[in-house]
């Protein structure tokens, strides 16, 4: 397959602003078939040239505001947020991390819960008499789609806690490395979710991740009980992560 050119890319990189507002570093690699460091390159380029904004591991269109609506895979992202707030039992305690996907959950609880985030989009909805939420304190963390708080305070208050369950949104989740995120603060949240659930731990996430690997390990395989993922998975997939003990639950759009 023939490379772009450096200036086929960089359209490329503002015909996909255009679209979303915002982007990731990561999803930049997969959508133009270049490595991260390629990306940054190209955004380094059009940050000079006044074309964009660089963010922490991304980019926004230029006058585009800091948190900027989620990208794609929106419908795919409701139904596995429906299917896995499906597994909730009245009374669990769950952790729900940083991300677009885990807010999919939250909005689609169905149960009397407890919920303990570090994930500020999650603190916005509209209180629940149904939910007791704990909200995370530490360090803010801007993205382009999403805010959390992270840190030292932020893994010192997950520590007195613990869940019966965790939802986990990540970067990637791949056969050969386990679960990802492209960012290191991050990935210190999941890990600590993980070791403080006392019961199964849940990847949710579309299938646009699955195969990816970004920079920062949260976790083998054998730690992940469960994936919920859209329709459409793949064989390949679906016989790879049953070895590894990995529960995979398909979620499809039409009932999200």
């Amino acid at each position: 397959m023939t490379q772009a050119l450096p200036a086929e890319r960089r359209g490329r990189i503002l015909e996909l602003l255009g679209e979303r507002g915002a982007i990731r570093v990561s999803e930049l690699a997969v959508a133009l078939g270049v490595s991260e460091v390629t990306v940054r390159r190209d955004l380094e380029d059009l940050d000079a040239r006044g074309l964009l904004e660089r963010t922490h591991g991304g980019a926004v269109l230029v006058g585009a505001p800091p948190l900027a609506p989620p990208g794609g895979h929106a419908a795919e992202k409701r139904a596995i947020g429906a299917a896995a707030a499906g597994l909730l039992e009245p009374g669990d305690a769950i952790y729900l991390n940083g991300g677009t996907t885990t807010l999919e959950v939250f909005r689609h609880l169905a149960v009397p819960c407890t919920v303990i985030t570090n994930n500020l989009l999650v603190a916005a909805e509209p209180a629940r008499r149904d939910v007791e939420l704990l909200l995370l304190g530490g360090h803010l963390r801007v993205d382009p789609v999403e805010r959390t708080v992270v840190g030292p305070l932020a893994i010192e208050t997950l520590r007195r806690t613990f869940a019966t369950r965790a939802f986990l949104g990540v970067g990637g989740i791949a056969l050969s490395s386990g679960v990802t995120t492209p960012v290191a603060a991050e990935a210190e949240i999941a890990r600590a979710m993980i070791e403080q659930t006392r019961g199964e731990v849940v990847v949710v996430t579309d299938r646009s991740k699955l195969g990816a690997v970004t920079n920062f390990a949260i976790a083998p395989l054998d730690a992940i009980d469960r994936l919920v993922v859209d329709a459409g998975i793949g064989e390949d997939y679906l016989d790879g992560f049953s070895k590894a003990g990995v529960d995979v639950v398909t979620a499809s759009s039409d009932t999200g």
